[in-house]
């Protein structure tokens, strides 16, 4: 069996290495492939993604233009060979170290995609507007799909990587997070939450979500789908 992991990059000269190679290096009880696409960068990214390219082997695409993480991961995807795919932000938020307690639910089959939940135990955050705007589209999402989610936003979401290419996602930039949810529960696919540790980092150290776009736009994302507007 095989993971994909999947690393959406976008100006992350600062953390970019670092997480490449926890990646690379993590220790998992399945062979991975690794699909790093970069989205348009502008500062020193893509120069240090090629010089890791050439050393690490990985698979490596680019956006001309930022298109969003959504947009990445869908290039990602029509490249991807695994059995299971991951999705790993560019940052250092989240550890790689916790693959084997995210993959462990698809290999013994009790699960079709696992979330990892910043919600499940304590965990550091970034501002209270962001920590109580993601338990608010939670809540959110719960009511209009009758489900019992904590995290519908996080960073580390796996899949049978089969389910997730025959979505149909269409969601270009972080309202992919509800988006894959929406259309998992409309499926009747079955998601399991895992606890997870999150390092959350602000503005100044390269974190990009906007609560006041980010969010308006995923609330609209389970609205539609809710409605059956999509």
């Amino acid at each position: 069996m095989k993971l994909s992991v999947i690393i959406p990059v976008f100006n992350e000269e600062k953390t970019v290495e670092e997480i490449i190679n926890k990646v690379v290096f993590v220790s998992l009880p399945i062979e991975k492939e690794i699909i790093v696409v970069d989205d348009g960068s502008t500062d020193n990214t893509r120069k240090i993604l090629g010089r890791l390219q050439r050393r690490l082997g990985f698979i490596y695409l680019e956006h001309q233009i930022n298109q969003g993480k959504g947009a990445a991961i869908k290039t990602a995807l029509s490249r991807a060979a695994g059995d299971f795919t991951l999705i790993q932000d560019a940052d250092l938020e989240y550890n790689p170290e916790e693959y084997p307690l995210l993959i462990g639910p698809l290999l013994n089959g009790k699960a079709d995609a696992v979330y990892g939940s910043r919600n499940i135990s304590s965990n550091p955050r970034f501002k209270k507007l962001y920590f109580w705007g993601g338990k608010f589209l939670t809540m959110f999402f719960n009511l209009l799909f009758n489900a019992k989610l904590t995290d519908i936003n996080t960073g580390y979401k796996v899949f049978k990587r089969e389910i997730l290419q025959n979505l149909g996602l269409k969601e270009k930039r972080f309202s992919f997070c509800e988006e894959v949810t929406c259309k998992l529960i409309e499926k009747g696919y079955i998601i399991k939450e895992v606890p997870i540790h999150y390092s959350p980092r602000g503005f100044k150290d390269g974190k990009k979500i906007r609560w006041w776009k980010d969010g308006a736009r995923g609330m609209m994302t389970i609205l539609k789908h809710r409605l059956r507007l999509v």
